[in-house]
This record gives structure tokens, C-alpha cells and sequence, in this order.
């Protein structure tokens, strides 16, 4: 197949109540994630890049040690190994992940 909606794709709990659906080629994997207000991705690291873009509400990225409030059209760049949290506002928000290489554990 090569065009998905994302209704089309079961959602995934990443963390308490924050999902996704992901998407995935050989090399790369997109990761539609919803992140209801004031919710908490806890700091991790991951081998993978991941590069993304908020598409709705605000979110609050710490990478490496930089605290940055991203909004809808902000993106971001975090190499593998780095420390990562995420924070979303006071409203539901929405962004966008690719993964490289593929996360075999987002694949279901």
C-alpha cells in the first residue's frame, strides 16, 4: 500500500493516555501523536533520530538540557542517545514524529 489515513490505523498508548499511529517503510517511520492537555512524555533516549513538527496545540520539549515551548509549524531535531521529555499546554495537541531507522517497537 502506499496511501494510509490515520482512521485507518489502530492507535498505540505510548505513555499514560498519549498515543500514536504509526506508519512505516524500510528506513523511516511517521508517528501520528496525540497528546491530551498537560500530559507527560518522562524523559528517555532512544538510538534513533527522530525529527518532527507540532501540528496542534503547544508543547514543551527539554532536549539535552534545552527547554523550548514549541506551536503548530515549530519543529524539532533530536539525534539518537539524547535525553528527551515533551509537556503539552493546556489544550490537546497533535504533532508529527519520523523515526530513522525504523522503531521496531512503534510497529504493530
Amino acid at each position: 500500500m502506499y496511501f494510509f489515513t490515520p482512521e485507518e490505523r489502530e492507535s498505540k498508548e505510548l505513555f499514560a493516555g498519549i498515543t500514536a499511529r504509526t506508519f512505516w517503510g524500510e528506513k523511516m517511520l511517521l508517528s501520528l501523536v496525540d497528546l491530551p492537555a498537560h500530559s507527560v512524555v518522562p524523559p528517555h533516549s532512544h538510538p534513533h533520530e527522530q525529527a518532527g513538527i507540532v501540528l496542534e496545540g503547544e508543547l514543551t520539549f527539554t532536549v539535552g538540557g534545552e527547554t523550548r515551548t514549541l506551536r503548530p509549524g515549530d519543529m524539532y531535531v533530536i539525534p539518537g542517545g539524547v535525553e528527551h521529555t515533551v509537556v503539552a499546554g493546556d489544550q490537546d495537541a497533535r504533532a508529527l514524529d519520523v523515526f530513522s531507522p525504523v522503531r521496531e517497537d512503534y510497529k504493530y
